[in-house]
C-alpha cells in the first residue's frame, strides 16, 4: 500500500523501492488524481519495466451507506472505473462512509447493500472488482462499517461477483478482534486482506497480532487474493517490507 512508504520521493522512484524490497504488486490511494494522460503512460511503463502491477486503488470520495449521497457515490465509482482502466488495475477500494445523524443503522446497512449492487453492475461491465473496507472506531469514531461481521453480512446480501470484502486485520483487531474465526467462516467473500500490527500500525511481528497464524490460515484456506502490507515501518522501509515477506513465506512453509 504505497501511501505508507517513501512518501517524500517521486512516484517512479517509489515503485523502484517497492521492487527492491521484492514486491510485484502495489496498491494506490489517490496518487493518480491529478495525473495527465502522459503521467499515466509513464507510470504504466515504469511498473511494467519493474515487473509490477497495480492491484487495487482507492479514491472514491463518497461512501456507500448514505442513501442521500447514492448518486454521488455511483458517479465517483464511474470516475474511478475510468482511472482504474488507465492504471490497468483490476480492483477499486470503496468505503461505507460515516454514520448519518437521524438515520437508523438498518437503513444505512440497506443503503450500503443497494449502492454496492448498483456499483457492482457498473464495475462488472469493465471487468473490475469493488472492495468494501472496514475501519476501526478509534481511527474514525463516526465511520459506519467498523464491524467485519457486518461487512461480511453486507457482501452476502449484495451477492455480486464483482463486490468483495477488504478484510483489514489491523482495523478489526482494534474494533472487535477474533480475526481468524471470521476469516474461516467467510473466506469466499474476501477479495484482499490488509496487514499491519497493533498498536501503531507497524510491521507484522511488532505488536499483538499473531500474523504467523494468520498467514498459515490464509494458506490453509487456499486464499488466492492479495495480502497488502499497509504498515508504517519502524526502521528501514525496504528491510521492513522484506522481513514481512519472509514472515509470510516462513509461515506458509511450516
Amino acid at each position: 500500500m504505497l501511501w505508507t512508504v517513501f512518501r517524500d520521493s517521486p512516484f517512479e522512484e517509489r515503485l523502484g523501492k517497492i521492487a527492491e524490497a521484492g514486491y510485484a504488486h502495489v496498491e494506490l490511494v489517490n496518487e493518480s488524481r491529478t495525473w495527465s494522460d502522459a503521467d499515466f503512460t509513464r507510470a504504466n511503463r515504469r511498473k511494467r519495466n519493474l515487473g509490477i502491477t497495480f492491484d487495487a486503488t482507492a479514491g472514491v470520495r463518497n461512501g456507500a451507506a448514505n442513501p442521500s449521497k447514492r448518486d454521488a457515490f455511483l458517479r465517483d465509482v464511474d470516475e474511478m472505473l475510468v482511472t482504474a482502466e488507465k492504471l490497468e488495475c483490476p480492483a477499486i477500494i470503496v468505503l461505507s462512509g460515516n454514520r448519518v445523524p437521524g438515520l437508523t443503522r438498518e437503513a444505512q446497512h440497506g443503503a450500503c447493500v443497494e449502492s454496492l449492487k448498483r456499483a457492482g453492475d457498473a464495475a462488472e461491465k469493465r471487468d473490475i472488482t469493488l472492495l468494501l473496507e472496514n475501519v476501526d472506531p478509534e481511527e474514525n469514531p463516526r465511520y459506519f462499517l467498523t464491524s467485519v461481521a457486518e461487512g461480511f453480512q453486507i457482501i452476502g446480501e449484495v451477492n455480486h461477483p464483482r463486490v468483495k470484502f477488504l478484510y483489514d486485520f489491523y482495523h478489526e483487531q482494534i474494533a472487535e478482534g477474533n480475526l481468524i474465526e471470521k476469516l474461516e467462516k467467510n473466506i469466499e467473500k474476501v477479495g484482499v486482506v490488509h496487514i499491519a500490527d497493533v498498536p501503531g500500525r507497524h510491521q507484522p511481528g511488532a505488536g499483538e497480532i499473531n500474523y504467523t497464524n494468520i498467514f498459515r490460515k490464509l494458506a490453509a484456506l487456499n486464499f488466492r487474493g492479495y495480502a497488502a502490507m499497509e504498515f508504517l515501518p519502524t526502521g528501514d522501509a525496504v528491510e521492513s517490507l522484506r522481513a514481512a515477506r519472509r514472515l509470510a513465506a516462513a509461515a506458509i512453509r511450516t
